[in-house]
């Protein structure tokens, strides 16, 4: 994790915003899946597109236990893993695509003085190689795969994020795009948005889903802690 002193003030109920990366801010979850395709390709095996529901929104170690379980390839997990990870650097240096509505939620949440926080499965290196694209400065804690004990769907990386914020995860709100992630912020105790990717994610009564982040505001993400922490 690393943290950065913004010196923001929470806004009333809403104590901060965690934000998924891949799929939910920036353009990146089929990025993932071309890669692992090509990865595996050059090991021997043609990864189909039936196993991208498996795949997206997954942290590193259980997508390489899925691949090589799936294909059998003889490689050890380590070097799978790292095949992966600098392919999809070498993709991401050259600039990522935010998701559409994003770049208007991060600089309205920063206009209010609402803390954000990035919370992704992805590795350091990967987080690194993004956030020149999707603006470092918004975020005063980025919370990265490879730095907590245990990845999405448990809490551990949002709950790492609200405390390196300071804040009650109650008071936050998640945004997610995967299964996987809306698992893990409801552990957590936040209170969820879910805005789906490539993967369908079922309405559900600790969450909610919208179409696109174009239709998510500080108004809603407001009314929506507001309705948790008052029943």
């Amino acid at each position: 994790m690393t943290a950065l002193d913004t010196g923001t003030q929470p806004a009333p109920d809403l104590e901060a915003v965690l934000c998924d990366m891949d799929g939910t801010l920036v353009d990146t979850e089929r990025s993932w899946f071309a890669t692992e395709v090509s990865v595996m390709a050059d090991l021997g095996f043609q990864l189909g597109p039936e196993h991208a529901p498996r795949l997206l929104g997954s942290p590193m170690e259980p997508a390489v236990t899925y691949l090589l379980g799936v294909s059998g390839v003889d490689i050890a997990p380590l070097e799978l893993e790292r095949r992966i990870n600098e392919r999809m650097v070498e993709i991401l240096s050259s600039g990522v695509d935010l998701r559409p509505g994003a770049k208007r939620l991060l600089a309205d949440l920063d206009a209010a003085g609402v803390p954000l926080a990035l919370v992704t499965a992805s590795y350091r290196a990967i987080v690194d190689a993004v956030l020149p694209s999707l603006g470092a400065h918004h975020f005063s804690v980025t919370v990265a795969g490879d730095e907590v004990e245990r990845p999405k769907p448990a809490p551990d990386p949002y709950l790492t994020a609200a405390a390196g914020l300071g804040v009650d995860p109650a008071h936050c709100v998640v945004l997610e795009d995967s299964p996987t992630g809306v698992a893990s912020g409801e552990a957590a105790g936040c209170v969820v948005v879910a805005v789906p990717s490539m993967t369908d994610i079922p309405a559900g009564p600790r969450r909610t889903v919208v179409q696109s982040l174009e239709g998510v505001d500080l108004g809603l993400l407001e009314a929506l802690v507001r309705r948790r922490t008052r029943r």
